[in-house]
């Protein structure tokens, strides 16, 4: 079983003007992994409150997976990247690359996300777009291959 938090940076969403849309396509789409969300937050697009709750649900919570929704685009409020980027340990460069190769196939502006990956411990962290689209696009990319990656983290023995 896959523990996933699913963190959505919106600062309408989290004064309650704005319906996560986001985070619910990002529900929908991992019940079809062997997945259980065990945190789930709205914040506001602030660097360190993102900083602050990824740093949290890798060290305390220990969850498996950590996926982002919001925050990845060239606005002066989107400092998700930024925030996933001062917490992890190393950057899974492929991942965020095999999500803009698929968004770029739909639009051009696909190639404007800053959205990145990587691992703190024992944790994946992927950067999701902040729309319901670009959520299924880019998690529909990858999904296949996070369960294999986690068992990697986990030091699970995996068939290379």
């Amino acid at each position: 079983m896959i523990r996933v938090g699913i963190l959505t940076a919106s600062t309408l969403g989290a004064r309650g003007e704005r319906e996560d849309t986001s985070g619910q396509a990002i529900r929908e789409m991992i019940a079809r992994l062997d997945a259980r969300v065990e945190a789930y937050q709205v914040v506001a697009d602030d660097l360190p409150t993102i900083e602050q709750t990824l740093r949290e649900w890798c060290d305390t919570l220990r969850l498996d997976l950590i996926l982002t929704t919001g925050g990845t685009g060239l606005s002066p409020n989107d400092v998700t990247p930024d925030a996933t980027r001062a917490v992890v340990e190393r950057e899974v460069p492929g991942i965020a690359e095999a999500m803009r190769l698929e968004g770029l196939k739909q639009t051009p502006r696909a190639m404007l996300s800053r959205a990145i990956a990587g691992v703190r411990g024992q944790t994946l962290i992927v950067n999701l777009p902040g729309s319901p689209k670009g959520v299924r696009e880019s998690l529909g990319a990858v999904l296949d291959v996070l369960p294999h990656a986690i068992e990697i983290l986990q030091r699970r023995p995996t068939d290379h």
